[in-house]
């Protein structure tokens, strides 16, 4: 498979009917020039003021914001335009932050979604910071921030099995949310193991399952409503996972349960969040009766 033309087939989505209106909003936004926009890498990660721009030129941001719902992950404020997602990734991100130093490295975010890992990563002063994200949508809303931003974040239209083809190799990589998704999730562990460095480390998350046993979950249809969830490991299972992935030093960094003041409906997401998704009559179970999300943290290294 050659890269270079996989990545060129992916951008063609620019032209699909239901992307198309996504692109031509964001065109317009980016004939709004503004240079040393100031930047803020805080919970809400800011860039701009509304005092930068005219009022036509902030109806246009407001306008284009819009056009680009459901924003999944943030918060971020853009000219002083608040745009709450659905997920307030900022407690996931302060909740791993005290365990990488990302300067002077080449890191990757697998399933980077619009990019909020990666533009808070900006303060560490990676080398290089490329995301992985297969979506349109997506793409366009990191498309948007960046603009005036103006970071040098490389934004791939590429998942995690095509790591091993990627021109080349990664000191860290992070992959939040991703691997409950994977049909295989050893065969995807090993494939963040083919794109690391030698002594190179990844961050992962899943949800997880209480128990001390081998073993996960495999739900029937849905998870949680979501029609896409293969396993769901035991810490220990996943362990093994990752000595069958190639990797060492495997340390448990935290287990959260998915509570509502990370995961909720706002205006700029979907109607349903995590509420809907629960029991209405025990919140301790989804609605298809599996135990709630709960999630764990893991890092790890690659065998020298």
């Amino acid at each position: 498979m050659n890269i270079e033309k996989l990545k060129n087939k992916k951008n063609e989505c620019r032209a699909w009917k239901n992307v198309a209106p996504w692109y031509n909003e964001l065109q317009n936004a980016q004939k709004i020039e503004k240079k040393d926009l100031k930047v803020d890498f805080g919970d809400w990660f800011s860039v701009g003021f509304k005092e930068d721009l005219s009022n036509e030129e902030y109806e246009t941001i407001i306008k284009t914001a819009k056009a680009l719902i459901p924003w999944r992950k943030g918060p971020f404020k853009i000219f002083d335009l608040e745009i709450d997602s659905e997920w307030q990734s900022n407690l996931k991100y302060n909740l791993i932050r005290p365990h990488f130093n990302l300067k002077d490295k080449v890191v990757a975010d697998i399933g980077c979604n619009n990019g909020y890992y990666m533009f808070r990563m900006l303060e560490d002063k990676p080398k290089r910071l490329v995301g992985f994200d297969p979506s349109p949508l997506t793409l366009h809303q990191f498309e948007f921030i960046n603009h005036f931003v103006k970071s040098d974040i490389v934004y791939e239209m590429l998942g995690v099995e095509h790591l091993e083809l990627y021109n080349h190799k990664f000191d860290f990589i992070f992959m939040l949310g991703v691997l409950y998704h994977r049909a295989d999730p050893v065969g995807t562990l090993k494939a963040l193991n083919k794109g690391l460095n030698s002594k190179g480390e990844i961050i992962i998350d899943t949800f997880m399952i209480d128990g001390e046993d081998e073993i996960c979950l495999t739900p029937n249809q849905r998870y949680s409503k979501i029609p896409n969830i293969y396993f769901i490991p035991t810490i220990p299972a996943l362990k093994n996972w990752l000595v069958r992935a190639g990797f060492e030093n495997i340390e448990v960094l935290s287990t959260v349960v998915t509570t509502k003041d990370e995961q909720r409906a706002t205006k700029w997401s979907f109607d349903e969040s995590l509420e809907d998704f629960l029991d209405p009559n025990d919140s301790s179970k989804t609605v298809e009766g599996y135990p709630a999300p709960k999630r764990v943290y893991v890092k790890a290294r690659k065998v020298l």
